[in-house]
């Protein structure tokens, strides 16, 4: 067979075989390169990972236990531990999309990780906004805020915030930083971020050693405070993808702040109280609605006097009128929770009532009549301070017993982010570690 002239030689197949071939290649290595990008806390070049699947499953989160290091040795330990050279890109705005009552509760549940972890200190307050909202949208974390902030609280030892189970609530901040604190969790929910500590999930301040630091890159420091993110995939942005599941739930350890929480596992609340209203609540909440007003504080709402309104339109301080019959404060419900899907009444008897919130623990002590429902979950509750007004015992609020500040244990750190050494607690594992610490998953 007689070739053509102007046939291609091998030689020009081969090289347009390597230009059709060799060159997609070569544009989709350089796509999917690690890159040079400024990196967090000094002028270091870091790379990006490019890791496209996540594995399955996501890492376990277990209790926080620190390595019994004395806290000079904790710092030179921590201070040898390189700051990751991969980048630490800021994360993605956080916008809160749930009702009014669960932006309520979640602005009120972060506030409370916020003022109990940092203190009074609105720098690290943003951070550890951030890190919680960061757990929020990972998928080894509830998918909630006040879970979040709440995970393991009803243990002694093993919470995720050491404040929810260590006795540190027993405290009540100042007003004033409370109204901070609030202030800097709505910004949070409404999308603004806190760039510095990035995707970061877990950290600590530098005079401990938790077991998981060695298993988590160090991407930031903020003062005394280290953060962490995971490797791999689930410390990529990719990872943290948001799907809400259900609403924020009633947080009775804060409800003293927040009106928002009253009505869950509330410490004066007996969980076997009888339903007191006529009709029942199904003809209550259909009932007209009243409207009730900033409008109408101080004033005269059905005998008794307006005191307080709840930033969610549904929770009403009162104050008792002198000499009326405790068998008629169920009433109030028929005023002040007509129509509303969702009520709390909480009454106190002239001289006794507060003015603002957050509450005191005496205030809570002397309280004297409180009323809640629900009608998406049917619960309804009257129930009387039994040592003012003797009651069945059914009736009865469950009185509080006051949590004494645990004893700070000698050279205690930290498993949060804390200001002022007078809130600091921390559980000390009783083991003896190597020079180098074994890791372990918070």
């Amino acid at each position: 067979m007689a070739v053509r002239a102007d046939a291609p030689s091998p030689l020009a197949w081969i090289a347009w075989a390597l230009i059709l071939i060799g060159l997609p290649m070569a544009v989709a290595g350089w796509e999917t390169r690690g890159r040079d990008v400024p990196y967090g806390p000094g002028p270091v070049r870091g790379r990006v990972a490019r890791i496209e699947q996540p594995p399955s499953p996501p890492p376990p989160v277990e209790p926080v236990e620190v390595y019994a290091l004395e806290r000079d040795e904790a710092r030179r330990f921590n201070a040898a531990v390189p700051f990751s050279k991969l980048a630490n890109p800021a994360a993605r705005p956080f916008v809160f999309a749930g009702s009014p009552d669960d932006l309520a509760r979640a602005v009120d549940c972060l506030a409370a990780a916020q003022i109990y972890e940092a203190g009074d200190d609105a720098t690290g307050e943003q951070a550890v906004a951030q890190v919680v909202l960061n757990r929020v949208r990972h998928p080894a974390f509830p998918k909630t805020v006040c879970g979040v902030v709440f995970q393991g609280q009803e243990r002694r030892t093993g919470c995720q915030f050491t404040f929810t189970c260590d006795g540190a609530l027993a405290r009540t901040p100042g007003a004033a930083a409370w109204d901070r604190a609030r202030e800097i969790a709505r910004a949070a929910l409404a999308g603004k971020v806190y760039k510095p500590v990035g995707y970061a999930t877990h950290y600590h301040t530098d005079w401990v050693v938790p077991y998981w630091s060695g298993s988590l890159d160090k991407i930031a420091a903020v003062g005394t405070h280290l953060f962490f993110r995971w490797r791999g995939w689930w410390g990529t942005p990719p990872a943290f993808r948001f799907t809400r599941d259900g609403g924020e739930p009633l947080i009775g350890k804060i409800a003293r702040l927040s009106p928002a929480h009253v009505g869950g596992e509330v410490p004066v609340m007996a969980q076997d109280a009888p339903v007191v209203t006529a009709g029942g609540l199904e003809a209550l909440v259909t009932q007209p609605r009243k409207a009730i007003g900033a409008d109408m504080l101080g004033k005269s709402v059905a005998g008794v006097k307006l005191a307080v309104l709840g930033p969610d339109g549904k929770s009403f301080l009162v104050e008792l009128p002198r000499g009326g019959s405790p068998d008629g404060w169920p009433a109030l419900a028929r005023t002040f929770c007509a129509g509303r899907l969702e009520c709390r009444i909480m009454a106190w008897k002239a001289g006794a009532t507060p003015g603002k919130l957050p509450l005191t623990d005496p205030q809570l002590d002397a309280m004297s009549f409180a009323y809640i429902h629900d009608a998406g979950s049917g619960l309804q509750r009257a129930l009387w301070n039994c040592e003012q007004t003797p009651r069945p015992k059914e009736q009865c609020m469950r009185r509080r017993v006051a949590a004494a500040p645990p004893a700070p244990p000698a050279d205690a750190g930290l498993a949060g982010v804390r200001k002022k050494e007078r809130f600091e607690t921390v559980t000390i594992a009783p083991v003896n570690p190597p020079r180098a610490p074994q890791s372990r998953q918070e």
